[in-house]
């Protein structure tokens, strides 16, 4: 038989297979003997007190094994000989909306401008060793998208919007740890990743669908006020070629594909600017966060995992807030292009670095940005990245500034340790950044810093700049059926069109809107 207990047990216990049977055995009175295996269904750290609690719930076998998987499994099938959907974008909403599809019964041609995710990491030491970055094979752009080397952070408040269980059971389906299932903050890590999207990409061609490296969509292709597929450049070692693919398109390049944005709005096919958040990314030495968050001089000790935080706060009218945290992890380039430094951050699974970062952003919405340009939020984010780039030395040196030097308003005349491979250099940030942003983060970092002692530090870094927060275009699409309010055929998705903000909440919007072009094409 089976078992489901709601307990509340020490870090310990909470972490420990053995020691939860053991707690279980003494606590409800089961002879341990008989308990065969025990799945931890949900676990979250309750870090409120001084005392630290694991809030776990848990089902036990007694006296039997289990007989089905620790996750649901979806059934795809053969689609080689199915109508054809052309997906632009092989990220997370690209990935799901293609897998979506053959679970459907039709067939996915995903177009990706970037390679594939093994060999985008040699364009992207680039990035450190030479001080280049490849405008198509970047942290941004390639298979699996900003999210393959971006912590691989699995949580969401976009529930009402589809099933997080689905998305985090295709995960486990292709490779990654059941652990995300029962954990409260769920992740994959940027290093177990990569084998979990090349798997989900070999389900693609097995099934009989289609993958496209190093092509990128140039224009859609369109016959009145219907899209019937897009024109695209594949890359070669010889030459480029343009290729055209048919069928209703799945728009789902990423909020960094600024071409594309340029493209609509030259065509103008329907778009609108969206409110982003611009700021620095933060980085702490990860044991003061352990102690600040654990509560604890010695830290997370044996049995917790690397602490996380979350800020949120108003300071003059604007949200400030940390973004993307990353316990554990490095600071990285994400640039996607030249004349750029743009930050990010990401985790390896033990989220074991001697770092912690997070985002520490400013809200901007579109009346904040002078002009009537539709692309105007986009050229701000342009001209902070360029700003930003020279003031590096024209390099992918980052500027940089202890924490409470910005706070203070004074130059930082050395920099501590840091995991920002290229470098950095320091900088008056509160001098030269958008005092819109710095008057607002230093009086945010006053208010963190007293809602947790020892936050606002000197021996934090700020490193300029984090800008790509989400898109800064909302490409529009009708909110029943999910296609272009003017455009039949084509389904705006994901991050890239402004109806996502993460990994999950990518796959869910990728899983939508191929339901909603089968839907379309089945009563074509």
């Amino acid at each position: 038989m089976t078992e489901e207990y709601q307990i509340r047990v020490l870090p310990q216990v909470g972490y420990n297979e053995d020691n939860i049977k053991d707690y279980l055995a003494r606590e409800k009175g089961i002879d341990q003997r008989t308990i065969n295996q025990i799945r931890v269904l949900k676990r979250s750290v309750d870090a409120r007190h001084r005392d630290i609690y694991v809030n776990l719930k848990v089902r036990i076998y007694i006296n039997e094994f289990p007989q089905d998987e620790a996750y649901i499994k979806t059934e795809y099938q053969n689609v080689s000989d199915k109508p054809e959907v052309i997906v632009v974008g092989e990220g997370p909403s690209g990935l799901f909306a293609s897998l979506r599809l053959i679970e459907l019964g039709f067939r996915p041609i995903v177009l990706e401008r970037g390679k594939d995710v093994r060999e985008r990491k040699k364009d992207m030491a680039m990035i450190t060793k030479m001080q280049t970055v490849d405008p198509d094979s970047n942290y941004c752009f390639g298979e699996g998208g900003a999210g393959a080397y971006s912590d691989g952070k699995l949580y969401t408040r976009s529930k009402k919007r589809g099933s997080v269980e689905k998305i985090l059971n295709v995960f486990c389906q292709h490779g990654a740890s059941t652990s995300i299932l029962a954990d409260a903050h769920p992740h994959i890590g940027t290093d177990k990743l990569p084998r979990v999207i090349e798997n989900m990409r070999n389900r693609i061609l097995e099934c009989g669908g289609e993958v496209h490296f190093q092509t990128k969509m140039i224009s859609l292709i369109l016959e009145r006020d219907k899209v019937i597929g897009v024109q695209a450049v594949e890359k070669s070692n010889f030459e480029n070629r343009k290729r055209e693919f048919y069928g209703p398109v799945i728009l789902a390049t990423g909020h960094s594909a600024r071409d594309i944005y340029r493209y609509l709005a030259d065509t103008k096919i329907e778009i609108e600017p969206k409110g982003i958040a611009v700021g620095v990314r933060l980085e702490h030495p990860s044991s003061l966060i352990d102690q600040i968050q654990y509560h604890n001089k010695n830290g997370k000790g044996k049995y917790l995992p690397t602490a996380e935080y979350s800020f949120v706060t108003q300071v003059m009218g604007r949200g400030v807030y940390s973004f993307c945290m990353c316990p554990g992890g490095f600071v990285i380039p994400s640039a996607t292009g030249p004349e750029q430094i743009v930050t990010n951050g990401m985790s390896p699974a033990n989220r074991g670095t001697q770092w912690s970062n997070s985002g520490m952003v400013v809200q901007i919405n579109p009346e904040d940005v002078g002009g009537n340009d539709i692309l105007r939020v986009m050229h701000y984010q342009e001209q902070l990245e360029r700003d930003t780039w020279q003031q590096g030395n024209r390099k992918q040196t980052a500027p940089a500034q202890r924490m409470a030097d910005f706070v203070n308003g004074r130059l930082s005349y050395d920099l501590p340790k840091s995991s920002y491979a290229p470098g950095l250099i320091s900088s008056p940030l509160h001098f030269w950044m958008p005092s819109f942003i710095t008057k607002r983060l230093q009086e945010a970092f006053r208010t963190f810093g007293k809602q947790a002692h020892g936050f606002l530090t000197n021996e934090a870094v700020m490193i300029a700049s984090e800008t790509r927060t989400s898109s800064p275009i909302r490409i529009l699409r009708n909110p029943e059926n999910l296609m272009h309010v003017r455009l039949q055929g084509l389904f705006p998705c994901g991050e890239g069109a402004g109806y996502a903000g993460g990994i999950v909440s990518a796959g869910i919007d990728g899983e939508r809107c191929a339901e909603m072009a089968v839907a379309y094409l089945r009563q074509l």
